[in-house]
């Protein structure tokens, strides 16, 4: 019997795979869910459910696992929760230029994934942890580059400053929290590939989620981390891949 490798074709430009369609039949997280009070409240009593999406589906071969958190910050504006996230810079060996939560690997001195996380969001977008309020952790997520990856939800006070990494960050943005946890704008994509087997060539799928969001950018001013967040002008983010999974396991914790 043929064998799967488990290899599988890096995507390098995702926007081109098709899309199979959307999750527009489920209900969005209703609008009294999506409130400070009702999160702190959901995640000190949270549902037993398992997480929709546990990981991309395979490790690339010859890669040792690693332990990494990442930090889900919940900006509190006036007009509702918005999520914090990043575009990485093209240059990275792993995930280049896709938009990610700040994060990193875990260090030994660390001690928790809630260390991980505030201290990679403090060196990679100078977030003080003086304005991050954690309030949970969602399920560990395992990237195909074989990082397990735990997701820290905080609260963040609105009246912060950023100061990015040039060598890590590329760009700073916010997404209201109601558009992704709208079903109606995660969208399926999937492609066929062949892998080698033993006896003769296989054909392998290929899946994954996006939430594309057009919005303004945050200005940020890497020379003085005094300066404050000034719209920019409007841009496409395609959120994709592991953080488009762990946004949607957010999604299954906070809709159950």
């Amino acid at each position: 019997m043929s064998t799967p490798s488990p290899s599988r074709p890096a995507i390098k430009d995702p926007r081109v795979v098709p899309v199979a369609g959307t999750d527009a039949h489920l209900p969005a997280v209703p609008p009294e869910r999506l409130t400070a009070v009702w999160l702190r409240q959901r995640f000190l009593h949270p549902p037993d459910i398992d997480p929709e999406i546990p990981g991309d589906g395979g490790v690339f071969p010859g890669r040792t696992t690693t332990q990494a958190a990442v930090l889900v910050p919940l900006v509190q504006r006036p007009a509702g929760l918005q999520v914090l996230l990043t575009q990485r810079t093209a240059h990275l060996r792993d995930h280049a230029g896709q938009v990610s939560f700040p994060g990193g690997r875990a260090e030994p001195e660390d001690g928790s994934p809630e260390r991980t996380a505030l201290r990679e969001a403090q060196e990679e977008i100078g977030l003080d942890e003086r304005h991050v309020d954690l309030i949970g952790q969602l399920p560990v997520y395992r990237t195909v580059t074989a990082y397990e990856v735990t997701p820290v939800v905080a609260l963040v006070r609105p009246d912060f400053s950023l100061r990015l990494d040039a060598f890590e960050v590329a760009e700073a943005f916010e997404v209201p929290l109601a558009f992704l946890m709208n079903p109606a704008h995660h969208q399926r994509h999937s492609f066929e590939y062949e892998v080698p087997g033993t006896d003769g060539p296989l054909l392998g799928r290929r899946q994954f989620l996006s939430m594309p969001w057009t919005g303004p950018g945050l200005a940020v001013s890497n020379a003085d981390p005094g300066v404050g967040l000034t719209a920019d002008s409007p841009k496409e983010f395609f959120i994709w891949g592991a953080t488009a999974a762990m946004l949607r396991n957010l999604y299954r914790f906070l809709q159950v």
